[in-house]
């Protein structure tokens, strides 16, 4: 029997929803930094980090495993990035509150949420724009 050598598999793309969740993080980091200081900006980037990590954790495990005919395990891999993912997001968010508490609760949350949320300006950054 011989293979099927058509279309190869590609691997999923999360590159640019990272750049845009950094993009993010850094913008709140700014306007920490503007509006309170080094304090604000410390926060900010704090809460900025406790949600992007996970993200590129998520990213790796996601990135090494390709579609095709074997849809369960793809999906069973995709059931796990996403339970690494939370709890990595809850163990970093009681590492901050213990450890190192942010003196800004405001730019760190301000930061948090806004990578999270930063998916949903990804359909924006993919639109094709016509040509000329």
């Amino acid at each position: 029997m011989h293979r099927h050598l058509g279309r190869k598999r590609e691997r999923i793309d999360t590159s640019r929803l990272l750049w845009l969740q950094g993009a993010a993080a850094l913008m709140v980091v700014a306007v920490g930094a503007l509006l309170a200081g080094i304090d604000g900006a410390l926060s900010a980037l704090m809460g900025g980090l406790v949600s992007l990590i996970p993200s590129l954790y998520f990213a790796w495990r996601i990135g090494s495993v390709r579609g095709g005919r074997r849809a369960g395990r793809f999906v069973s891999n995709l059931y796990r990035a996403e339970a690494g993912k939370f709890g990595l997001t809850v163990a970093l968010l009681a590492m901050v509150f213990v450890a190192a508490p942010p003196s800004n609760p405001i730019f760190f949350f301000v930061a948090y949420v806004a990578v999270v949320l930063a998916h949903w300006l990804l359909p924006w950054t993919m639109r094709r724009r016509p040509a000329p």
